[in-house]
């Protein structure tokens, strides 16, 4: 059993970065020339001068949040599609009236090389609990599957004793699903008295899968492994043996940015992250802003792949609020952070103290005088419309947790 699934996971970084590199000015070209929504967005951009993340971080970010409203006014995917019906194998909806292409090319969300990470193998029969109904997790996972050399049981969600007769008759190697409905099964085999020793592995995805559940399944001889993947850009990173953060996919450039905005946070900081494809030709996506949190690790895995490696799922990034009736979002904040360069970070927390709503802007700075205080009370009645205070927080001292704002009330 090999123990990579090809050499690109372990090619030296800088000969990673510059071929990628490579790769993205292509994409960006290929964008402009065939994405309708990308040839108006970036009509002034030279693609053949993106050739660095810092030119990079200059594009715009195009945000999952918005792509519902994006694909409202121009049917079907907002523009940022360069596909066409007869060209497209499918196409799938996720919630919030968002639609997805699916290519004809194989493995097209790139989830073989996930599934090789958590140890399927050519030959494999796969138990897949994904959906196969308008959302297209059952397709990303079986299509990954199916490059790799396995054969797929679609076995959907629910139906859970039915689900559980198949593995014993068929007798599949590994499960991809939900970590939990993967624990329903496991649970109800066991009230059923039905053994299944067969399943020695796991991929799970689209929910949290805490170490506790890992070391359940553990016990009942599964390992366990997680992939991040959207139905926008495909596998993000993935898990490997070395149980240390999750690799960055080989086909994407991954970016953490601070919330509302497309400026790369420190390494280490917890931000918004941001995905750009490759070498996917149906759906180019540029800066795509998943909504969500996470960080990158220092160092390669010690599993041997020497890409980039991020700490996971850490929560949204779309931290949205509504305060005396007026929306407060993420790039309100960040506008007022830049008006005022002595300022390093800032956290508006939203509180009601006997009712009334209240903002505070906490801000890391390296001193403290009135005129600054007043000046960034100045830029948050400014920005926000609103009234705001401000306290002054040493630097670093506020948590690295990628919240921008902090709203109080959801907890009383």
């Amino acid at each position: 059993m090999t123990e990579h699934f090809d050499a690109l996971e372990t090619r030296d970084p800088e000969i990673r970065e510059r071929e990628q590199l490579v790769q993205l000015a292509r994409q960006v070209a290929y964008a402009k020339a065939h994405a309708p929504a990308f040839s108006h967005a970036l009509h002034e951009v030279d693609a053949a001068s993106i050739t660095s993340r810092e030119a990079l971080a200059q594009l715009p970010v195009v945000r999952k949040s918005s792509l519902a409203e994006l694909q409202a006014a121009e049917r079907p995917f907002g523009g940022f599609a360069s596909t066409a019906w007869g060209r497209a194998r499918r196409v799938f909806a996720s919630p919030g009236g968002i639609y997805e292409p699916e290519g004809a090319a194989p493995d097209y969300w790139r989830l073989a090389r996930a599934l090789f990470a958590a140890g399927f193998r050519a030959g494999d029969l796969v138990h897949n609990c994904f959906s196969y109904h308008l959302t297209p997790a059952g397709s990303m996972l079986e299509t990954g599957a199916h490059a790799l050399g396995c054969t797929v049981f679609p076995g959907g969600i629910g139906q859970t004793e039915q689900q559980v007769t198949a593995m014993a008759d068929l007798r599949p190697d590994g499960y991809v699903g939900t970590p939990s409905f993967l624990r329903i099964i496991l649970d109800r085999a066991a009230e059923l008295g039905i053994a299944l020793p067969s399943l020695t592995k796991a991929l799970v995805s689209a929910e949290p899968f805490p170490p506790s559940l890992r070391d359940a399944f553990k016990a009942r001889g599964i390992d366990g492994y997680q992939v991040y993947a959207t139905a926008d850009v495909g596998t993000i990173a993935y898990e490997t043996p070395a149980r240390e953060g999750l690799v960055v996919d080989e086909g994407v450039l991954v970016e953490i940015v601070r919330p509302g905005t497309g400026d790369p946070v420190a390494p280490g900081e917890v931000g918004e992250v941001v995905v750009t494809t490759l070498s996917n030709s149906d759906y180019p996506l540029i800066r795509f802003g998943t909504g969500d949190l996470s960080a990158m690790l220092d160092g390669a895995s010690s599993c041997g792949r020497t890409n980039q490696r991020i700490k996971g799922w850490l929560g949204r990034a779309d931290q949205t609020t509504k305060v005396k009736g007026m929306f407060v979002h993420p790039a309100q904040v960040a506008a007022i952070v830049k008006r005022h360069p002595e300022v390093r970070r800032a956290r508006l927390v939203v509180d009601n103290p006997g009712g009334s709503d209240r903002m505070v802007l906490h801000v890391e700075t390296c001193g403290v005088d009135a005129p600054m205080a007043q000046a960034i009370v100045d830029s948050i009645r400014e920005i926000t419309k609103l009234r705001g205070d401000v306290t002054f927080r040493a630097v670093d001292e506020l948590p690295n947790d990628g919240k921008v704002i902090d709203d109080l009330r959801k907890l009383e």
